[in-house]
């Protein structure tokens, strides 16, 4: 047998030559299954590569199998082949099987370019987060209310999808909430997970609406058992309250021409339903009264006596804005000789020490 056949060494260092190449050519099949693989070969990566490159080999390998059976007369061929064939048709069963399943609805796929793609989330991670809401899509009618103040508890968390939301207290409009914007951010934050309450807001739909919603005993457990999904919705709930804090405060420079620092206490009492335009004026009109001056030579005469009380209020009030001008001015009569020369502080800003 070794004089009847080269070995291994002899093949590789001196192969054997071709003396005569054969005259005729191999069939049409042969030379289509080459210029079908060929093509099959340039596909990409990903999930749709995939699918070309398997698409193209598949029928490639068949004509192959044609060429061995009908021309090359040739069973090895034939059977290779054949197998190569099946292993392509099953790869691209399991590709399909999966592109169904890693695909959502189009709210959804609208949902995650607009939130969670400029954050680079992936999407197993967004496939759980729509998971938790069971990938359904809830609605409402025009006028129909999402909640009432003091009556609908606060169970859930929504994500507005289309349509526009009306957010009101005690039949005064506070601000709106637009699409891809939380229904319920400041009440799912003012609540422990241990806790219950109920809606201080009234949310109307102004137009048809769709949204999602989360359960709240569902979220939690979910946002316990995956931390990087509880920061994703701590950040967006953080940002969702901002955005509504400041559309509150631009509803009120457009009334009354003056722009409050929602960081300070005072704001609830100018939001709070109790306060009218009367208390707001009386406000504004606070820090421009006669403060104590003590002169700019207070290092030379003897400290002044500290300013006599005001005179008591016509009707009694405790308003916000006031204590913190009398808080202002307790502290400028403190402080040393060179500060004392500044301007009186407004009732929305902070002494700097």
């Amino acid at each position: 047998m070794s004089t009847s056949s080269p070995s291994w060494d002899q093949a590789v260092l001196q192969p054997p030559a071709c003396h005569a190449w054969k005259e005729h050519m191999e069939g049409a099949a042969y030379h289509l299954a080459s210029c079908i693989v060929l093509l099959g070969y340039m596909g990409g990566s990903g999930i749709f590569g995939s699918l070309y490159i398997f698409g193209l080999l598949a029928p490639g390998y068949f004509c192959y199998a044609l060429w061995g059976w009908l021309s090359a007369c040739g069973l090895d061929i034939l059977v290779w082949n054949v197998l190569l064939v099946l292993t392509c048709v099953l790869q691209l069963a399991h590709l399909a099987y999966r592109l169904r399943r890693d695909t959502v609805p189009e709210e959804f796929e609208l949902l995650y370019k607009a939130m969670y793609l400029p954050l680079q989330v992936p999407l197993e991670v967004y496939r759980e987060i729509v998971k938790c809401c069971e990938e359904q899509v809830q609605s409402l009618v025009r006028d129909q209310n999402y909640a009432v103040e003091g009556k609908t508890p606060i169970d859930r968390l929504s994500l507005l999808l289309s349509g526009r939301v009306r957010v009101s207290q005690d039949g005064q409009f506070l601000h709106y909430i637009f699409p891809y914007q939380f229904l319920d951010s400041p009440e799912w934050e003012s609540l422990r997970p241990s806790e219950e309450g109920t809606f201080q807001v009234t949310l109307t739909a102004e137009t048809d609406c769709s949204y999602i919603t989360w359960p709240r005993r569902r979220l939690y457990l979910l946002l316990r058992k995956d931390r990087y999904i509880a920061r994703l919705f701590s950040s967006h709930l953080g940002y969702d309250i901002s955005e509504k804090l400041y559309s509150l405060n631009e509803k009120l420079f457009a009334k009354f021409g003056l722009r409050f620092d929602i960081r300070l206490p005072s704001l609830y009492h100018v939001l709070g339903p109790a306060s009218s335009e009367g208390e707001l004026e009386e406000a504004e009109e606070l820090p421009h009264s006669p403060q104590p001056e003590h002169g700019l030579d207070g290092a030379l005469e003897p400290p002044p006596q500290p300013p006599p009380p005001p005179p008591p209020a016509s009707r009694p009030r405790s308003s916000r804005a006031e204590s913190d001008l009398l808080a202002s001015e307790n502290l400028r009569s403190h402080l040393p000789a060179p500060c004392k020369g500044r301007a009186p502080l407004a009732p929305t800003q902070t002494p700097e020490l």
